[in-house]
């Protein structure tokens, strides 16, 4: 029904980040999974309850970018724009963030709402390496959460990120690149005021002027379709 989630999370990652096992550790066997709605893109989705409150995730597809590339990137990209989830996760490999730290980059252009998952500390131990996960935080603007999904190292203090974030007891502040050429200013002002008196539900308007900007036919199609802004993905109704 409706009114069976409190919360919508999107977990999003690169590849072979842990993000599935993620997934799985915070859903168990609550899981649903087909397509897409026009897609052949797979679409998991899972529950599951922490405090008083019952939170649907949604596993996008693992992507290295959200610049709608190809069908996985342009799934991701609609959901955490369009579908405005209340919580966005991004599951990062520790041993390798200078490769996945992007992805949350661009993360951080679309939504406020986000928590960084720092997931694989073991294998980064392994390695040899230490994280800052403070400095981190405090660089990114957004909850750091150091893990191991494998074993379940972190998943507490992950649960209580995502709920924190959720309810607004945590205010993000994320780090986002404001600095545009000065040829783009004008046009980007222009259309950065049309979007938002057209979509005031969309997280960051900037950043939708900005991919129209820079040719994302996709992107302009959806607009042209009505089909940006306000949009939630269905509640699953068996998990």
């Amino acid at each position: 029904s409706p009114g069976r989630w409190d919360h919508i999370v999107a977990l999003a990652g690169n590849p072979n980040t842990g993000k599935s096992t993620v997934f799985n550790a915070l859903t168990g066997l609550r899981q649903h999974t087909g397509n897409w709605p026009g897609k052949t893109v797979t679409r998991a989705e899972g529950g599951f309850a922490y405090g008083d409150r019952r939170y649907k995730i949604v596993d996008l597809p693992g992507t290295y970018s959200l610049l709608s590339a190809s069908p996985d990137e342009e799934v991701a990209r609609d959901f955490i724009l369009f579908g405005q989830p209340d919580v966005t996760v991004v599951v990062v490999d520790a041993s390798r963030l200078e490769r996945n730290l992007n992805l949350a980059i661009q993360v951080l252009e679309i939504t406020d709402r986000a928590v960084l998952c720092l997931n694989l500390m073991d294998e980064a131990r392994r390695h040899g390496l230490t994280v800052d996960d403070r400095q981190l935080a405090r660089d990114l603007g957004i909850p750091v959460v150091p893990t191991s999904a494998r074993s379940g190292e972190g998943l507490p203090a992950l649960l209580q990120a995502i709920a924190d974030v959720a309810t607004g007891r945590t205010a993000c502040r994320p780090h986002r690149l404001e600095q545009e050429p000065p040829a783009l200013q004008s046009a980007l002002n222009t259309l950065v005021a049309q979007i938002r008196r057209l979509h005031p539900e969309l997280p960051n308007a900037r950043w939708v002027a900005m991919r129209l900007l820079g040719g994302d036919e996709n992107l302009a199609e959806a607009l042209r379709r009505g089909e940006i802004g306000g949009q939630r993905a269905r509640p699953v109704t068996a998990i």
